[in-house]
Protein backbone atom coordinates (compact mmCIF):
# COMPACT_ATOMS: atom_id res chain seq x y z
CA UNK A 1 0.00 0.00 0.00
CA UNK A 2 1.43 3.59 -1.01
CA UNK A 3 -0.08 6.20 0.91
CA UNK A 4 0.50 10.23 1.54
CA UNK A 5 -1.89 11.21 4.23
CA UNK A 6 -3.32 9.87 7.45
CA UNK A 7 -4.01 6.61 6.45
CA UNK A 8 -7.71 5.99 7.40
CA UNK A 9 -8.26 3.45 4.36
CA UNK A 10 -5.47 1.38 5.33
CA UNK A 11 -6.98 1.06 8.55
CA UNK A 12 -10.25 -0.20 7.10
CA UNK A 13 -8.21 -2.73 4.79
CA UNK A 14 -5.61 -3.49 7.34
CA UNK A 15 -8.67 -4.05 9.85
CA UNK A 16 -10.84 -5.94 7.45
CA UNK A 17 -7.88 -8.51 6.52
CA UNK A 18 -7.18 -8.99 10.39
CA UNK A 19 -11.50 -9.87 10.24
CA UNK A 20 -10.84 -12.75 7.77
CA UNK A 21 -12.76 -10.50 5.16
CA UNK A 22 -10.16 -10.09 2.76
CA UNK A 23 -7.65 -12.71 2.12
CA UNK A 24 -4.85 -10.96 1.82
CA UNK A 25 -1.33 -9.56 4.10
CA UNK A 26 -0.30 -6.64 3.37
CA UNK A 27 2.85 -6.84 2.40
CA UNK A 28 4.84 -3.55 2.92
CA UNK A 29 3.30 0.28 3.20
CA UNK A 30 5.35 2.84 1.56
CA UNK A 31 5.02 6.75 1.76
CA UNK A 32 6.98 9.60 0.25
CA UNK A 33 6.17 11.48 3.25
CA UNK A 34 8.64 11.12 5.92
CA UNK A 35 6.29 11.46 8.89
CA UNK A 36 2.69 10.50 7.06
CA UNK A 37 0.24 8.78 9.79
CA UNK A 38 -0.09 5.61 7.09
CA UNK A 39 3.68 4.86 8.31
CA UNK A 40 3.04 4.87 12.25
CA UNK A 41 -0.25 2.60 11.28
CA UNK A 42 1.51 0.01 9.84
CA UNK A 43 4.24 0.11 12.50
CA UNK A 44 1.52 -0.32 14.92
CA UNK A 45 0.27 -3.20 13.60
CA UNK A 46 3.67 -4.96 12.75
CA UNK A 47 3.69 -4.47 9.05
CA UNK A 48 7.08 -3.35 7.46
CA UNK A 49 6.89 0.24 6.29
CA UNK A 50 9.09 2.84 4.85
CA UNK A 51 9.78 6.53 3.39
CA UNK A 52 11.39 6.76 -0.05
CA UNK A 53 11.66 10.29 -1.38
CA UNK A 54 9.89 11.33 -4.52
CA UNK A 55 12.12 13.18 -5.52
CA UNK A 56 12.61 16.59 -8.00
CA UNK A 57 8.72 16.80 -8.68
CA UNK A 58 6.00 18.30 -7.19
CA UNK A 59 2.88 15.90 -8.02
CA UNK A 60 5.28 12.70 -9.42
CA UNK A 61 8.07 10.54 -8.55
CA UNK A 62 11.28 11.32 -10.27
CA UNK A 63 12.90 8.96 -12.30
CA UNK A 64 15.33 7.76 -9.20
CA UNK A 65 12.60 7.55 -6.80
CA UNK A 66 10.10 5.88 -8.76
CA UNK A 67 12.94 2.68 -9.47
CA UNK A 68 13.13 2.68 -5.66
CA UNK A 69 9.14 2.61 -4.92
CA UNK A 70 8.99 -0.80 -7.41
CA UNK A 71 12.19 -2.48 -5.52
CA UNK A 72 10.59 -1.79 -2.39
CA UNK A 73 6.96 -3.38 -3.67
CA UNK A 74 9.40 -6.41 -5.30
CA UNK A 75 10.69 -6.88 -2.72
CA UNK A 76 7.71 -7.39 -0.08
CA UNK A 77 6.76 -9.45 -3.39
CA UNK A 78 3.88 -7.67 -3.45
CA UNK A 79 0.65 -9.15 -6.07
CA UNK A 80 -1.40 -5.81 -5.84
CA UNK A 81 -0.34 -2.13 -5.46
CA UNK A 82 -3.07 -0.42 -3.55
CA UNK A 83 -3.04 3.65 -3.25
CA UNK A 84 -4.39 4.93 0.10
CA UNK A 85 -4.21 8.61 0.08
CA UNK A 86 -0.96 8.69 -2.31
CA UNK A 87 -0.79 12.36 -3.43
CA UNK A 88 1.83 11.21 -6.75
CA UNK A 89 0.74 10.82 -10.07
CA UNK A 90 1.99 7.28 -11.15
CA UNK A 91 3.20 6.93 -14.74
CA UNK A 92 5.79 4.92 -17.18
CA UNK A 93 7.69 2.46 -15.99
CA UNK A 94 5.75 1.61 -12.54
CA UNK A 95 2.34 1.21 -14.49
CA UNK A 96 4.48 -1.38 -16.54
CA UNK A 97 5.99 -3.42 -13.52
CA UNK A 98 2.40 -3.21 -11.95
CA UNK A 99 0.55 -3.25 -15.23
CA UNK A 100 -3.28 -3.82 -14.42
CA UNK A 101 -2.46 -4.17 -10.55
CA UNK A 102 -2.49 -0.83 -9.47
CA UNK A 103 -6.11 0.17 -7.47
CA UNK A 104 -7.09 3.57 -6.09
CA UNK A 105 -9.85 4.96 -4.47
CA UNK A 106 -11.69 8.21 -5.86
CA UNK A 107 -14.04 10.77 -3.76
CA UNK A 108 -16.06 11.01 -6.46
CA UNK A 109 -18.27 9.03 -9.39
CA UNK A 110 -16.02 8.47 -11.92
CA UNK A 111 -15.88 9.81 -14.74
CA UNK A 112 -17.09 12.99 -12.50
CA UNK A 113 -15.35 14.78 -11.18
CA UNK A 114 -11.39 13.38 -11.51
CA UNK A 115 -8.75 15.89 -10.10
CA UNK A 116 -8.03 17.03 -6.86
CA UNK A 117 -10.77 18.21 -3.93
CA UNK A 118 -13.33 16.44 -6.07
CA UNK A 119 -15.58 16.61 -3.08
CA UNK A 120 -15.33 20.17 -3.61
CA UNK A 121 -15.90 20.15 -7.47
CA UNK A 122 -19.17 18.07 -6.78
CA UNK A 123 -20.81 20.67 -4.43
CA UNK A 124 -19.09 23.88 -6.58
CA UNK A 125 -21.11 22.23 -9.53
CA UNK A 126 -24.37 21.66 -7.43
CA UNK A 127 -25.01 18.01 -8.23
CA UNK A 128 -27.15 16.10 -5.69
CA UNK A 129 -25.06 12.78 -5.65
CA UNK A 130 -21.89 12.38 -5.87
CA UNK A 131 -19.79 9.40 -4.26
CA UNK A 132 -16.29 7.12 -4.71
CA UNK A 133 -14.90 4.99 -7.20
CA UNK A 134 -12.52 2.17 -6.55
CA UNK A 135 -10.88 1.89 -9.92
CA UNK A 136 -7.49 0.86 -12.18
CA UNK A 137 -4.81 2.95 -12.62
CA UNK A 138 -3.81 3.58 -16.03
CA UNK A 139 -1.69 6.09 -17.77
CA UNK A 140 -4.35 8.97 -17.29
CA UNK A 141 -5.77 10.96 -14.63
CA UNK A 142 -8.66 8.81 -12.79
CA UNK A 143 -9.57 7.26 -16.20
CA UNK A 144 -8.86 3.63 -15.55
CA UNK A 145 -11.28 0.83 -15.17
CA UNK A 146 -14.07 1.28 -12.97
CA UNK A 147 -14.27 -1.52 -10.28
CA UNK A 148 -16.90 -0.46 -7.66
CA UNK A 149 -18.66 2.61 -6.67
CA UNK A 150 -21.01 4.33 -3.60
CA UNK A 151 -23.40 6.95 -4.31
CA UNK A 152 -23.39 9.38 -1.43
CA UNK A 153 -26.15 12.14 -1.35
CA UNK A 154 -25.17 15.58 -1.17
CA UNK A 155 -27.31 17.57 1.46
CA UNK A 156 -28.43 21.21 1.84
CA UNK A 157 -26.22 22.80 4.10
CA UNK A 158 -23.00 20.88 3.01
CA UNK A 159 -20.24 22.47 3.22
CA UNK A 160 -16.95 21.31 1.47
CA UNK A 161 -15.73 19.20 5.27
CA UNK A 162 -19.10 17.87 5.88
CA UNK A 163 -19.50 16.74 2.26
CA UNK A 164 -15.43 14.88 2.29
CA UNK A 165 -15.98 13.18 5.60
CA UNK A 166 -19.36 11.29 4.49
CA UNK A 167 -17.46 10.42 0.84
CA UNK A 168 -14.19 9.29 3.16
CA UNK A 169 -17.16 6.75 5.60
CA UNK A 170 -17.88 5.44 1.99
CA UNK A 171 -14.77 5.07 0.93
CA UNK A 172 -14.07 2.84 3.89
CA UNK A 173 -16.41 0.86 3.79
CA UNK A 174 -16.21 0.31 -0.24
CA UNK A 175 -12.31 -0.09 -0.83
CA UNK A 176 -11.92 -3.40 1.52
CA UNK A 177 -15.47 -4.97 -0.23
CA UNK A 178 -13.58 -4.22 -3.63
CA UNK A 179 -10.24 -5.30 -2.52
CA UNK A 180 -11.83 -8.74 -1.01
CA UNK A 181 -13.50 -9.16 -4.38
CA UNK A 182 -10.57 -8.72 -6.69
CA UNK A 183 -8.00 -10.94 -4.26
CA UNK A 184 -11.01 -13.90 -4.36
CA UNK A 185 -11.00 -13.59 -8.19
CA UNK A 186 -14.42 -12.22 -8.17
CA UNK A 187 -13.87 -9.30 -10.09
CA UNK A 188 -13.07 -9.83 -14.00
CA UNK A 189 -11.90 -7.07 -15.82
CA UNK A 190 -11.90 -6.48 -20.26
CA UNK A 191 -10.99 -3.21 -20.95
CA UNK A 192 -12.82 -0.78 -19.34
CA UNK A 193 -15.30 -3.08 -18.49
CA UNK A 194 -15.44 -4.84 -15.21
CA UNK A 195 -18.04 -7.38 -14.24
CA UNK A 196 -18.41 -9.23 -10.86
CA UNK A 197 -18.87 -6.51 -8.22
CA UNK A 198 -22.32 -5.19 -6.70
CA UNK A 199 -23.09 -3.77 -3.02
Amino acid sequence: MLGSGKGSNFVAIAEAIAAGRIPARVSVVVSDVPDAGILKHAADRGIPSRHIAPGAFRTKLDEAAEAAFIAALREARADWVLLAGFMRILKGEFLRAYEGRVINIHPSLLPSFPGLAAWKQALDYGVKVTGCTVHLVDQGVDTGAILGQQAVPVRDGDTAETLHARIQDAERALYPEVVAALVRGEIRVRGRLTTGFSR
